[in-house]
């Protein structure tokens, strides 16, 4: 690659690190009118797809813009952790050639779930942390989880739903067009051609 296309390749990594980061918030903030109907796992997971570690840093840029907005609660660390990791996740499975629509669907339902399920650990665990309760037992604690698991149910299968509609529909179009602009703007460094070298002896 020559000098002009690398640095061509870094300005438009900074821009596209802003622009997804924009776009996730513009997409969460359009959305919150409808409870949990989100967009965010479909983005994270495209931008990891197809641009592989700008769009993880995308996701990590998001997750700072949120606390700035709803301020500093439990669920900025269940943020920090959920959503680079979907995008670091769909950016192994482009590394791996993954295209099958069922597992990406499939995949994504499956995060989808840990999310509920991440979440109420985290605000179990702080609700015994910083609670009066110091003494509190294993059978509690998962009582306390599956109190706040079921509290939040509802919200939770919205979202299943929402991704298991989202991604077949969406995913394949949207990623064929992201790849075409990295093949535009990112293109790939050419690979080296050993098969012209002569054998050593």
């Amino acid at each position: 690659m020559s000098k002009s296309q690398k640095t061509r390749g870094a300005i438009f990594r900074v821009a596209l690190i802003g622009i997804c980061a924009a776009l996730l918030e513009a997409v969460k903030i359009a959305l919150e009118p409808i409870p949990n109907v989100e967009g965010i796992t479909l983005l994270c997971a495209l931008f990891g797809y197809c641009f592989g570690p700008t769009g993880v840093l995308a996701s990590v840029v998001f997750v700072a813009i949120e606390p700035l907005r709803w301020g500093i609660h439990t669920w900025v660390i269940l943020y920090l952790i959920y959503w680079p990791s979907v995008s670091i996740i769909f950016m192994i499975f482009r590394k791996l050639r993954i295209k099958n629509i069922f597992i990406v669907t499939g995949a994504a339902i499956l995060l989808t779930v840990w999310f509920g399920i991440f979440s109420s650990l985290i605000d179990t665990f702080f609700f015994r942390f910083f609670s009066q309760y110091w003494n509190i037992t294993k059978k509690t604690f998962w009582s306390i989880f599956i109190a706040s698991y079921l509290n939040g149910v509802s919200f939770y299968v919205t979202q299943i739903i929402c991704n298991a509609v989202l991604f077949p529909l969406l995913f394949r179009p949207l990623s064929i067009l992201m790849l075409r602009l990295r093949a535009k703007f990112l293109p790939e460094k050419p690979k080296k051609d050993l098969t012209n070298k002569k054998n050593v002896v």
